[in-house]
């Protein structure tokens, strides 16, 4: 099981909690981003684009407690930028094992041994580093565009599971992406013995400097069934697997976009981790004073119209578990039956031919035929 049963147990109270008072709007993960500067220049992240006096910022450890007490979420993601980086990461993640926070520590891991070698975290159930890894090798490092970090972070990962540090990766997937590198990618993430693996298409930072990369609607449903389909029983993930049936098309969810709030330099972001429309001073207002019906595929917004990611839609199924006795029967099912034998899939699959190579047009291989001919010099 990837995720451990005391947490699931947590997080399974706190729901049933909020659900029994009547709340129809919770949150589940304080997406906390205490800096936004990071060690890579990813082309498909619009966090580093911020001016240079921004970027040398940090919220402080007092700052980050004060937004996880009001806030009041079992579970806790730190993003970036790099928060490794942070001179005081230490002490966050201290005070928030101290607070029986799950902490999920996103990062690249290019600074992880040297931090471990530092003694900077101990290990403990509460805290998990979540490693960015987007693909195989080829694939990672052309993603984050600096060679030599899938290795760096793949002997992070060791050192850390060895250490019995809880590790999990964090891939998201773009347009061009070949569906069974992906699944060779996931045999290769739980050979490194890491817990569990995450997964969600990426969304358009209006930021980001490559805009051509991501994944619309329809294409995001095709490339997830011929990934998730037929897998195998070795492959663990630590998502809802409600929410890996949507992003396969086999569910339907409305985002819900303040299941994960996003507290950071600016405050509290309005309306959710993905889109900036503002910023207020407490989780209180962020949450009665959102116009929550502007947002979400429901409202039209064309903002809202292709978005899939797992910060808006894994908190709708993770409420559908525990809302209702199909959403839970559903999610027992899939846990029991998690291999969705797809023969469809399986010859779509097969058949797959990559259209594009990280975002590039490859062209169709040409059938050469050479006819040997003899001539009076050659016959001689």
């Amino acid at each position: 099981m990837a995720v451990p049963l005391s947490q699931m147990w947590t997080v399974a109270t706190y729901v049933l909690g909020k659900r029994l008072r009547g709340n129809k709007r919770y949150p589940l993960v304080l997406m906390l981003e205490p800096l936004f500067r990071c060690n890579l220049a990813c082309a498909g992240c619009g966090k580093i684009q911020y001016p240079a006096h921004i970027l040398k910022k940090n919220l402080s450890p007092e700052d980050c407690f004060k937004a996880v007490d009001e806030c009041g979420a079992p579970m806790v993601s730190i993003p970036g930028g790099e928060p490794l980086m942070h001179p005081q990461m230490a002490q966050i993640v201290e005070g928030l094992v101290a607070r029986k926070k799950y902490i999920y520590l996103c990062t690249n891991a290019l600074l992880l041994k040297e931090r471990l070698d530092a003694g900077w975290f101990k290990p403990s159930k509460y805290l998990t580093f979540s490693v960015h890894m987007d693909g195989t090798e080829e694939n990672h490092d052309f993603a984050v565009c600096r060679e030599g970090t899938y290795k760096t972070a793949a002997d992070a990962i060791r050192q850390a599971v060895g250490m019995g540090f809880r590790v999990t990766t964090n891939c998201t997937l773009f347009d061009g992406v070949d569906p069974k590198e992906v699944r060779q990618f996931f045999d290769e993430m739980m050979e490194l013995g890491v817990e569990g693996m995450m997964i969600s298409p990426g969304y358009s930072y209006s930021k980001a400097p490559d805009q051509s990369s991501f994944l619309r609607k329809e294409r995001t449903n095709e490339l997830f069934e011929m990934i998730l389909s037929n897998r195998k029983k070795g492959w663990k993930f630590n998502q809802s697997p409600l929410f890996l049936e949507f992003l396969m098309g086999k569910r339907d969810y409305e985002c819900t976009p303040w299941g994960n709030p996003t507290y950071n330099l600016f405050g509290w972001q309005k309306p959710c981790y993905l889109l900036q429309e503002g910023y207020v001073d407490s989780f209180k207002e962020l949450m009665t004073d959102t116009e929550w019906a502007n947002y979400g595929k429901a409202s039209g917004n064309p903002k809202c119209r292709d978005c899939m990611v797992h910060c808006g839609y894994e908190p709708s199924a993770v409420d559908h578990t525990f809302s209702s006795f199909g959403g839970m029967w559903g999610t027992i099912k899939a846990m029991l039956f998690n291999t969705y034998a797809n023969p469809s899939a399986g010859k779509k699959l097969g058949d797959f031919r990559a259209t594009h190579k990280h975002g590039i047009p490859v062209s169709p291989p040409v059938q050469i035929t050479v006819t040997a001919q003899a001539t009076a010099g050659s016959a001689a």
